[in-house]
């Protein structure tokens, strides 16, 4: 039995189909100077195939995966017909006499490079994306076949070192019931798409194309994180009532993903998603989000040359309240830095990024960039009911400074009698102890909190959770945590507002107990994951959360604190629909 990530929850058995790596020479000789025309056409002709075969497995794809994850396949073309992309091929070939193939891999490999130096788990993966392009485009102009998944057997799981987004979307869902990869994360595009398409799948297993054979038989066990190779009859039936039960419950799921987050005592908290772009909002809708809680504007600025205009922030912006019908959008202004740069935004090289100049400390250093994206707020602000969030916040000068550039805004809009919602809410993100210790003054100056689990647990700890020595301390259950977000809970609401949490432990199982009981107002997270907590909450007697999670928060360790709620966590773990 081997593990990995579970990226697409359910239970298969089938036979597996061992898909391995196509290998390709990419000559990097020189080419004669007579040869530079004959390259280049070949180039021309390759992206043109390439462009043809993308748009045709978008087009087979438009109605089996959502728009949102189909907008991928576009964000491919997109870069294939950058103008910057060709330009960089075409010097390689005419001034230093390159293939096409080799001048193609260089470009690629160098975009591919500087992704995978980031941090960001999310930002990390899209280099497979382009390694996927630049692969295609190069066997297309080496005339060597793309591999085609549609003609397989019945039952099978498909195992591969990676899977490419263009292979993951060629699965045909009526013969390959399962998806097995040596790499792999929660946020790589095979995950998005193998979430999307609802088939079950297990990625970053490191070994599997090694311990796993051709005509294997498999029981994928994406619940519980187990992959099992030519199992006994006796774990093929206890996965077949595991299966059975799990079917069960998410048809009940989706039966409730429209009702409120109201517990059986009737406390009412919010449900919202996370969303990086305009086309998250679907998926967000579908799984019955009530509101979006945090939308990552940086991936506006990011993946490209210059800065976004304020009107074309207004018009991104605009879609986002518009689609959204009156249900209330945070907007989290640029949070770039620490491992997300922008390569026209000139910053001196940092010994520790994570603790120097990033995100909010950017715009006020930068007033253009928060000018621009505080008046396209603004303007887009009368389509919707839009909120502004500020992040890396430490000090109440900052929010007061803050809030007299918004002040000067407004009025910038008045003078241009500039339409703009004059009560528009403001709040900041809790990610840093500093904020968290000083809530109780910042709860004066704001209108809520969003607490950034994720950010508040690494400072607090001292842990970078993208560091593998250290990754096991990173602990988001751990008591120092837990205290200072429910002193962040307190202190928003001694003043009346109220306090809402975005990172992933607003999506964590074990947590949703112990968060209700410490007075969150709002849940924010991945919009897959919303079915699931509003099904706890639902579940749940506020008055017996609160007594708990006052009980818990006095352990001294997270052993102790989780021992604590695990009646709780067991009683949710036994729903019955």
């Amino acid at each position: 039995m081997i593990s990995g990530i579970s990226v697409s929850p359910g239970i298969v058995i089938g036979k597996a189909l061992l898909i391995q790596e196509q290998q390709f020479f990419i000559n990097n000789k020189k080419i004669l100077k007579k040869n530079i025309d004959q390259e280049i056409k070949k180039f021309f002709e390759a992206r043109k195939k390439t462009i043809k075969e993308i748009e045709l497995i978008q087009k087979k794809n438009s109605k089996k995966i959502e728009k949102h994850q189909c907008s991928i396949f576009e964000g491919h073309i997109m870069l294939i017909e950058d103008e910057e992309f060709e330009q960089e091929i075409l010097l390689l070939i005419q001034n230093k006499h390159y293939s096409a193939e080799y001048s193609v891999n260089q470009v690629i490999e160098k975009q591919a490079l500087e992704l995978e130096k980031l941090k960001d788990e999310y930002l990390k993966n899209r280099a497979i994306d382009i390694q996927d392009i630049g692969n295609r485009l190069i066997k297309n102009i080496l005339n060597i076949e793309n591999i085609n998944l549609e003609n397989v057997d019945h039952n099978t799981i498909l195992v591969k070192r990676d899977l490419t987004p263009s292979e993951t979307a060629q699965i045909n869902l009526k013969k390959i019931i399962g998806l097995i990869t040596d790499l792999g994360s929660h946020t790589s595009h095979t995950s998005i798409i193998a979430c999307s398409l609802e088939i079950p799948t297990i990625v970053g297993t490191t070994n599997a194309t090694q311990k796993i054979k051709n005509g294997d038989i498999i029981i994928l066990d994406s619940i519980n994180n187990e992959i099992h190779i030519n199992p006994e009859d006796t774990t093929i039936t206890l996965k077949k009532e595991i299966k059975k039960k799990f079917l069960y419950q998410k048809q009940q799921l989706k039966k409730i993903k429209n009702l409120f987050a109201i517990t059986l005592d009737k406390h009412r908290v919010e449900i919202g998603a996370n969303i990086s772009t305009p086309q998250d909002i679907e998926g967000a809708i579908n799984n019955g989000a009530e509101c979006i809680g945090l939308y990552r504007t940086e991936f506006l600025f990011m993946g490209r040359q210059h800065l976004p205009s304020e009107n074309e922030q207004f018009e991104v912006y605009k879609m986002v309240a518009t689609k959204m019908e009156k249900k209330p959008v945070i907007i989290r202004t640029m949070d770039i830095g620490g491992d997300k740069n922008l390569p026209y935004i000139k910053l001196p090289k940092e010994e520790n990024p994570f603790l120097g100049c990033r995100a909010i400390r950017i715009s006020m250093m930068k007033k253009e960039i928060l000018y621009d994206q505080i008046k396209a707020i603004l303007r887009a602000s009368i389509f919707g009911k839009l909120k502004i969030m500020f992040p890396m916040i430490i000090s109440v000068e900052e929010v007061k400074i803050l809030k007299l550039e918004i002040d000067k805004i407004k009025q910038q809009l008045y003078e241009k009698k500039c339409l703009f919602d004059e009560s528009i809410k403001i709040g900041v993100m809790i990610e840093t102890p500093a904020a968290a210790m000083l809530s109780h003054h910042l709860a004066k100056e704001v209108d809520f909190f969003s607490i950034g689990s994720n950010d508040l647990t690494q400072y607090t700890l001292a842990v970078d959770r993208g560091n593998d020595l250290i990754a096991n301390l990173y602990d988001p259950m751990s008591p120092s945590v837990l205290n200072l977000i429910q002193t962040v809970i307190h202190s928003a609401h001694k003043e009346k507002k109220w306090a809402g949490i975005c990172g992933e432990l607003a999506s964590d199982e074990r947590a949703t107990a112990l968060l209700l009981g410490m007075g969150i107002d709002e849940f924010s997270m991945s919009a897959s994951c919303i079915p699931k907590i509003k099904n706890i909450i639902r579940n749940s007697n506020f008055q017996q959360c609160k007594k708990i999670a006052e009980k818990a928060l006095k352990q001294p360790t997270s052993q102790k604190l989780i021992s604590t709620i695990q009646p709780l966590i067991k009683k949710y773990d036994e729903i019955s629909f």
